[in-house]
């Protein structure tokens, strides 16, 4: 996630880089293409038509992505609550000793659904949270954070049965679980349902349409100060569409993203803090952006 901090101009150049070549390219190819073939006018009315309609699409594709995004945002505020919710029923609920390995196993579901998201290695650093039994079940498992619901649900099926939990006690926990899986399913709705590409494909195409046929519309101008021109209105537009291209996908390990580890680190420093144990510190940004 993209902090309030001032973005280094070699950051949005580097995403646009290829863009703005090719707007030079074009360019200067509009000058030379005047001067060896017949002299080619199109109405300046043509490319701000065009330009218009880019805009508002531009605009509708940027409120869609921030949907996305804003709901994934949603989604793990969700389990950042439902988190601690989880480790405060059973903390009060029980002085079972199994509290404790459920509460650690919670915040290795967090990391490992972060991971998972991601498409990283979703058992990765699970070891410091979880017992040697718990990890190895998880070895086969092709979703690791059901896996580790599973085992969470599993000791709360034992406690129940052993009367270590009264039926209300055991009802609240549980609807607690299944908010935390239905927040996991959620997320991973967003993640594999992918934005149309066909959209952005042929929104691109119309960014150089209206780029060639306003370098066309100023033929008279002089070559230097046209293609000059012709990036400095090009720019709003590919960093917008680039803008729009990565808030789409909220989990692609990107400055862009839901800063899932931060989150999950939030959360394993709230529900140490409840076990009475000394918490880890926070995870630091990366610069002006949070993972």
């Amino acid at each position: 996630m993209i902090l309030d901090k001032i973005i280094p101009p070699s950051y949005i150049i580097k995403k646009i880089r290829i863009d703005l070549i090719i707007v030079s390219l074009f360019s200067a190819g509009t000058f030379f293409a005047h001067e060896l073939l017949e002299k080619i006018d199109i109405p300046i009315q043509i490319p701000a038509f065009l330009g218009t309609s880019i805009s508002l699409v531009l605009a509708f594709m940027i409120n869609q992505a921030y949907d996305r995004w804003w709901e994934a945002r949603k989604i793990w505020g969700a389990i950042v609550n439902d988190s601690r919710t989880f480790v405060m029923q059973l903390r009060h609920f029980t002085s079972d000793a199994r509290v404790k390995s459920m509460a650690l196993r919670q915040i290795a579901w967090c990391y490992a659904l972060g991971n998972s998201l991601r498409k990283l290695p979703a058992t990765e650093g699970l070891k410091a949270y979880l017992s040697t039994a718990d990890f190895d079940a998880l070895q086969d498992s092709s979703n690791v954070p059901l896996a580790i619901a599973d085992q969470n649900l599993a000791d709360l099926s034992q406690l129940r049965r052993q009367n270590l939990l009264s039926d209300f006690q055991h009802i609240q926990v549980d609807s607690t679980v299944v908010r935390l899986v239905a927040s996991m399913g959620k997320a991973e709705r967003i993640k594999h349902t992918v934005f149309p590409k066909s959209y952005r494909v042929f929104l691109h195409l119309f960014i150089y349409i209206f780029l060639i046929s306003l370098a066309f519309s100023m033929s008279d101008t002089h070559n230097f100060v046209l293609m000059l021109l012709t990036i400095v209105i090009s720019l709003p537009f590919f960093l917008l569409e680039k803008t729009a291209y990565h808030m789409q996908d909220p989990f692609e390990n990107r400055p862009t993203d839901i800063s899932v580890s931060a989150i999950a680190r939030t959360i394993e420093i709230n529900i140490r803090e409840l076990m009475g144990e000394k918490p880890p510190e926070p995870w630091q940004p990366n610069g002006f952006y949070l993972l």
